[in-house]
């Protein structure tokens, strides 16, 4: 499989075979503009701006703190608190509430830096696995073999620019609808597996995969990973009469 600087995240996030690999797309980007906002970019006045008039979600706070210094994310929060009060929330206001400034405030509680930035690098990169299934049967290959692809990046990679996969737009839709539908499926069967272990009847019956059937199924849905609780070989919970 020839590979290039746009092909090379693709075809390391496709190699390994386990889960979504758009998921792994999605947490590689995370990370690195996690690491970026709280480190180089903290010299970039540019981004600073930006920063403090878009703020960040609870997410990818989350990942800023966990992953940067803390002065780095102390300056970033200074800053940004004192546009919010600077422009939205004025300490002492003289007037009635503003429309302009809570539909404003409003767009801030529904904004972030990152997200907007990962939503366009992703969308960038649907183009490249689209560019790559037409032009390389190896990685079209590679597609087919994924274990699944979960619900948000299923409709991400159907509704990013169809109009570049031309005639070939009903066959990639097959081919991901049966790694995404198929995958509901077998959730669903596990899931309802999971509940008839908990009727007298199932006494004695393998778990099988449903054991952390429902921690799956959530990834599947949402995008992100539950703790795992799966349970222990011996367990025992009261069953429905």
């Amino acid at each position: 499989m020839k590979e290039n600087i746009c092909s090379i995240p693709i075809n390391d996030v496709f190699w390994p075979k386990d889960g979504c690999p758009m998921c792994r797309m999605r947490d590689m980007l995370e990370q690195r503009k996690a690491e970026y906002v709280t480190g180089a970019a903290m010299m970039e006045p540019n981004v600073r701006v930006k920063t403090n008039e878009q703020g960040f979600c609870y997410r990818h706070f989350a990942m800023m703190v966990q992953q940067g210094k803390r002065l780095s994310n102390a300056l970033i929060l200074e800053s940004h608190l004192q546009q919010i009060s600077e422009t939205l929330v004025p300490p002492e206001p003289k007037a009635k509430p503003d429309k302009k400034r809570m539909a404003a405030l409003e767009a801030l509680l529904n904004d972030c830096f990152i997200c907007r930035d990962i939503k366009e690098n992703m969308e960038n990169m649907v183009r490249i696995v689209h560019a790559m299934w037409l032009s390389e049967p190896e990685f079209r290959q590679l597609y087919h073999e994924q274990p699944y692809i979960c619900l948000e990046h299923f409709y991400l990679l159907m509704t990013v620019d169809q109009k570049g996969l031309g005639k070939q737009l009903q066959a990639f839709y097959e081919e991901t609808s049966k790694l995404t539908g198929g995958y509901v499926i077998t959730l669903k069967n596990e899931v309802s597996h999971f509940c008839r272990m908990f009727d007298y009847r199932s006494a004695g019956m393998s778990w099988g995969n449903s054991r952390n059937a429902i921690e799956r199924a959530v990834e599947f849905l949402t995008g992100d990973k539950l703790p795992v609780q799966d349970l222990p070989e011996d367990f025992e919970e009261e069953t429905s009469e």
